[in-house]
């Protein structure tokens, strides 16, 4: 049996691998025979596809399809949902008319009230928004009539809130928090949402004092697939946060949980956002949390979530979900500190430490780090220069992103052995100090700076194990060594994947750093193994395998289509016309405009966009009779040392997005349609934007401004409209199945600029 120690203590690595991915989420089947008091994926779905037929973001036509369809589906609950109508700009600038679907279920008691969230609008202008958010709303749908079947009688009122005009900067959450009277009652949110197409739904909580509590009934509720831990937490923290909760949090301190998947990122945002890429086992995660939770805090006293404490946790397999306080954090530090420092202490005693051995073991850690480091760091900026293509995927992440995450991934363990390889005389009690002074040093830079991250230091505890054990016996047990290693499978692997999932490829050199720095800790198992040079080869043969089908899949096909764009534009103001687009890599279909001729902008503002894209190339334009934006000045007065203006920009033509830029002049006062643009958002515009509406009914945006009297202001008008493709005006031809129109971007549109000094 010995024979077959080594293959049998590599399996179960693998297996330990698996498991990290596999028993985090269900496993979906087909349950439309489900009894009726238990959330069924399929009826979820059936939701899914009636919402996600067509892009229904604000403005356009589907838009209020589907408004009527999810009133139509609560009223059917016996539930009477009623709207709530506003004009918003959010936090950035970006001002839409917003309309709240709202229904509530009333509790037997007098308390706080527990919000069920998600956004029904899709992001404009080509995404279905299956995933994003038809799932949340479809889960929350699924959810209640479930709930409402069980007779079950809340003591708290649930609010059902399907926010809109999220996707235009969290509009909808804005006017119904700072709107609405029920507001002021609510005591927890759980938000559903989506940054992809599939993968695991990730639990992220919003608070703005610690977690504490809220993960002690997080812990109650008991979820059967928890997926969260804090590093992701403290990460979140440091960060400018977008979800509708978020303005739950930062305007009325609510507290509450996010739960989103995150891969097939490729999907987000984009016309492959629809009803059959959606990962329906993602869609069976959100109704694996959502059920547990409604039981549990429709009954919970939600007057007491608030801590000023905050908690370590993390999920793994077979233990589920643990946590544990941050007053631990220091102690387990210091802890292994001291356990490192006695087992050096007696290995020199008894001579089984030798102080130069260790000094050469650091030299193929270092050698290793060094090599996976600059290979992750440059890996994405090599990809991009051998594949163009990938420079118009402005996420960053390829539909064969998974493949480059496994390839590096082997490369990454293909360096490791054969480094440790040139280096195996070492004995492996002096081999293992160095990795571990190495993680003790990380260790505390977490503990330090980001705490929720300092579970990393529970594996260091099984590799100070198998150095008390490497430094008392000549062989050791490999199973055990095996089961020690356990800890570092479980934790670090999810994350090797994650970072250039959530992230985007730039972050390769994540996951081939923390490959390495996991390998560190199996340095017990793998240096019992004799031929980690053929280990080695095999995974650079592999690296090459993935490479080769990565490259095989590099291509566009109507399953894997190219992000095209293109914009028709004309300056009324210089009576000169010109296509533009944001493409790096001119698509065929783009080319048929943006050929020979192509230039690079000049003078052209960056609208308003995710990622700040500028245009990247522009050729001239046939001109096009097009009525431009009528402006009417209403009040042009002077008041003490200020100038007041107000004036009104009427479409003269069915647009969807009117950009309003000034130049230099400071802006002391303005409001949009009689909304206040908040002083923090006039002290901090980015690229001298004002506003950007987007536009319902066609109608009008009226301004109000306030500037010093001795200033002259100038305005430039960005007028748009996403009918590029079917406006009678042009014959552009449809893309074929290989192109789908770029994310994040104005995309498809007819854009008028026309500019107004005062």
């Amino acid at each position: 049996m010995k024979t077959y120690v080594r293959p049998i203590s590599f399996l179960l690595i693998l297996l330990a691998i698996y498991l990290s991915f596999d028993t985090v989420m269900p496993t979906y089947k087909s349950d439309l025979d489900k009894p009726d008091i238990t959330f069924s994926t399929d009826r979820a779905l059936e939701h899914v596809e009636a919402i996600s037929i067509k892009p229904h973001a604000v403005g356009f036509d589907a838009h209020e399809t589907v408004k009527k369809y999810i009133i139509d589906q609560l009223t059917q609950m016996g539930l009477e949902p009623s709207t709530q109508k506003g004009y918003t700009a959010g936090d950035w600038g970006n001002f839409s008319k917003a309309e709240n679907i709202i229904a509530r279920i009333n509790g037997s008691q007098p308390g706080k009230t527990l919000v069920l969230l998600s956004h029904y609008d899709s992001n404009p202008h080509s995404s279905m928004g299956a995933s994003d958010a038809a799932s949340g709303v479809a889960t929350i749908l699924e959810g209640v009539r479930a709930y409402l079947a069980s007779d079950t009688i809340p003591k708290n009122d649930i609010l059902i809130l399907f926010s809109d005009a999220e996707e235009l900067g969290l509009n909808g959450a804005d006017l119904f928090v700072n709107r609405h009277p029920r507001a002021k009652d609510v005591g927890l949110v759980l938000n559903f949402e989506a940054r992809g197409s599939g993968g695991q739904s990730y639990m992220l909580i919003e608070t703005n004092r610690g977690n504490e509590k809220l993960i002690e009934e997080f812990t109650k509720a008991d979820p059967d697939y928890p997926v969260a831990n804090s590093l992701v937490y403290s990460v979140y923290k440091l960060l400018p946060n977008d979800t509708d909760l978020t303005v739950f949090r930062e305007d009325r301190d609510i507290e509450g949980f996010n739960f989103a998947f995150i891969d097939d990122h490729y999907d987000y945002h984009t016309a492959l956002d629809n009803y059959d890429r959606l990962d329906k086992n993602s869609l069976a995660h959100q109704g694996s949390y959502l059920m547990p939770l409604l039981h549990h805090f429709s009954q919970s006293d939600l007057t007491d979530l608030k801590s000023l404490n905050d908690s370590i946790y993390f999920n793994v397999p077979l233990f589920k979900f643990i946590s544990y306080p941050f007053d631990w954090i220091w102690p387990m530090f210091y802890l292994a500190l001291v356990l490192l420092v006695a087992l050096l202490f007696y290995g020199f005693k008894i001579k089984r430490l030798n102080l130069k051995e260790i000094g050469r073991g650091f030299l193929p850690l270092l050698l290793t780090l060094a090599i996976n480091g600059i290979a992750g760091w440059y890996a994405w900026s090599a990809l991009k220069w051998i594949y163009p293509q990938y420079n118009d995927i402005l996420h960053g992440f390829t539909y064969n992103g998974h493949m480059y995450i496994i390839a590096f991934v082997l490369f990454s363990l293909g360096v490791c052995f054969r480094v440790y390889h040139h280096y195996r005389e070492i004995p492996i009690s002096n081999l293992l100090v160095a990795p571990l002074i190495i993680w003790l040093i990380i260790s505390w830079g977490l503990t330090s700076y980001l705490p929720g991250a300092s579970y990393f230091i529970l594996p260091l505890y099984a590799l100070l194990g198998s150095l008390m054990i490497s430094v008392q016996e000549e062989k050791s047990n490999l199973y055990f060594l095996v089961v020690l290693a356990f800890p570092a499978i479980w934790i670090y692997t999810p994350f090797i994947q994650m970072f250039p999932v959530g992230l985007g490829l730039k972050m390769l050199v994540a996951s081939t750093v923390l490959t390495t720095l996991t390998f560190f800790l199996l340095l017990p198992v793998f240096e019992a193994y004799k031929h980690k040079k053929r280990i080695a080869s095999l995974s650079f043969l592999l690296f090459l395998g993935f490479m080769v089908s990565a490259h095989i899949n590099s291509g566009n096909k109507s399953e894997n289509p190219k992000p095209t764009s293109l914009l028709y534009i004309l300056n009324t103001d210089k009576n000169k016309a010109q296509w533009a687009t944001y493409e790096n890599d001119l698509s065929s279909w783009t080319s048929q405009y943006l050929g020979e001729n192509k230039t690079i902008p000049e003078g052209l503002a960056t609208i308003s966009s995710k990622y700040d894209t500028d245009f990247t190339y522009v050729a001239d334009a046939p001109i096009k009779e097009l009525l431009p934006p009528k402006v009417e000045v209403t009040i042009d007065t002077l008041i003490g040392e200020h100038r007041v203006l107000e004036f009104r920009i009427s479409p003269q033509r069915d647009v969807n997005r009117l950009d309003v830029f000034t130049n230099e002049t400071r802006i002391l006062e303005a409001k949009i349609n009689s909304v206040a643009l908040s002083d923090y958002y006039l002290d901090n515009r980015k690229g001298r934007k004002l506003i950007t509406h987007f536009i319902s009914n066609n109608d009008y945006t009226e301004i109000q401004l306030r500037i010093p009297k001795e200033e002259s202001l100038e305005l430039t008008l960005y007028e748009a409209s996403n009918d590029l493709l079917n406006n009678p005006v042009f014959s552009v031809p449809e893309r074929g199945k290989e192109f789908i129109p770029m994310p994040f971007v104005l995309n498809d549109a007819v854009l008028l600029i026309k500019t107004i000094k005062f």
